[in-house]
């Protein structure tokens, strides 16, 4: 879900941008006009997330799924091994594209428990000699969330934020690499941000294609070809509009009460049903199970019919998946929660 603020300000300067008689999506990525676009979304995201001088933004393309390749290729630095933390979905998927090109030591992992937990730090084991340690810290999924940055000393700590990202503060000068596929906290498809601390840009391993490499795209200014423009205009009044909200403190202020809310109608009813740990909750995706599975697809037609769409779980884990981004209002909530309670009601 995208602020309906933001997709206003969009309609209202489709075809026109500020006057300049062109659409943001018409504009060469060169021209002074998409330049003053570019330049502003990334200095509102500097601000709003505190990013260090020392660390560099990138505005790429291939979503997480390239990071997945791009981070062993540009971090690996001489060294043969990485750690991984395996937590769900997308961690698997990291931890196989990264055993193309390096050997994975799997220093922790939740797959036992089924993704219901994130492993302890304290039972982490950590190979020394790794390159980096890479963990995800929400699993869209099953719903699982890192709830602090893990220590894992000098050696740099990668995140795919993908999901996070935006909905609360985070000290960036804990990460050697924080990346994020575009499409939940930042705006449309097509567009994926990098934040790379500078001493880690350089020295790819060999035979890395020129588009995988960090360096070829700070050293452009994320412009060695063309940019995904309109997503990346999209991520600015994003940006604005966080700002324009109070920034990520209000953020986390309003994600966490939204969530708490969900979990404690789930919490309090037989008929509802959350697998994950209670620490280990995510505040971005609620993933809950109904009393008899075979009212699913009723409680769907019900929702949807409600307005209420896009609630079908993950085939891995069944039942139904709120995911409540920051865009999605509070009173979008509240609205579940009316309807959960009626359908139990009506159903028990």
């Amino acid at each position: 879900m995208l602020p309906e603020e933001v997709m206003k300000q969009a309609a209202m300067e489709m075809t026109d941008w500020k006057g300049c008689g062109m659409s943001v999506m018409e504009m060469s990525h060169r021209s002074k006009e998409y330049i003053t676009i570019a330049e502003k979304a990334e200095k509102d995201l500097r601000e709003i997330m505190s990013i260090p001088d020392n660390y560099k933004v990138l505005f790429l393309q291939g979503g997480a799924s390239a990071q997945f390749a791009m981070v062993p290729m540009n971090l690996l630095r001489g060294k043969d091994t990485a750690d991984y933390i395996n937590t769900g979905a997308w961690s698997k998927k990291a931890i196989a594209e990264a055993k193309l090109f390096c050997k994975v030591n799997i220093a922790a992992s939740s797959e036992t428990s089924k993704f219901t937990t994130i492993p302890l730090r304290s039972d982490w084991q950590l190979n020394p000699e790794a390159a980096y340690v890479h963990y995800t810290p929400n699993e869209t999924i099953g719903g699982v969330e890192f709830h602090s940055i893990p220590d894992v000393g000098n050696v740099p700590l990668v995140a795919d934020m993908s999901s996070t990202i935006l909905s609360r503060p985070v000290d960036v000068s804990k990460y050697g690499v924080i990346y994020a596929g575009a499409q939940k906290n930042i705006g449309p498809a097509g567009l994926t941000i990098a934040i790379v601390r500078d001493d880690l840009i350089g020295q790819t391993i060999p035979a890395t294609p020129t588009m995988l490499s960090y360096e070829t795209h700070s050293k452009a200014d994320s412009m060695y070809n063309t940019p995904p423009t309109y997503s990346w205009y999209i991520a600015g009044l994003v940006f604005e509009w966080i700002k324009n909200k109070g920034g990520l403190n209000k953020m986390a202020e309003m994600n966490k009460r939204k969530a708490d809310k969900l979990y404690s109608v789930i919490d309090n009813s037989d008929f509802y049903r959350n697998p994950v740990e209670p620490v280990s909750r995510s505040w971005m995706n609620v993933p809950f199970t109904l009393a008899n599975p075979e009212l699913d697809g009723k409680f769907l037609e019900q929702a949807k019919a409600a307005g209420l769409v896009t609630l079908k779980g993950h085939r891995s884990v069944g039942g139904m998946r709120a995911s409540i981004y920051n865009a999605m209002p509070e009173e979008g909530v509240d609205a579940l929660i009316a309807l959960m309670k009626d359908f139990e009601k009506n159903n028990s």
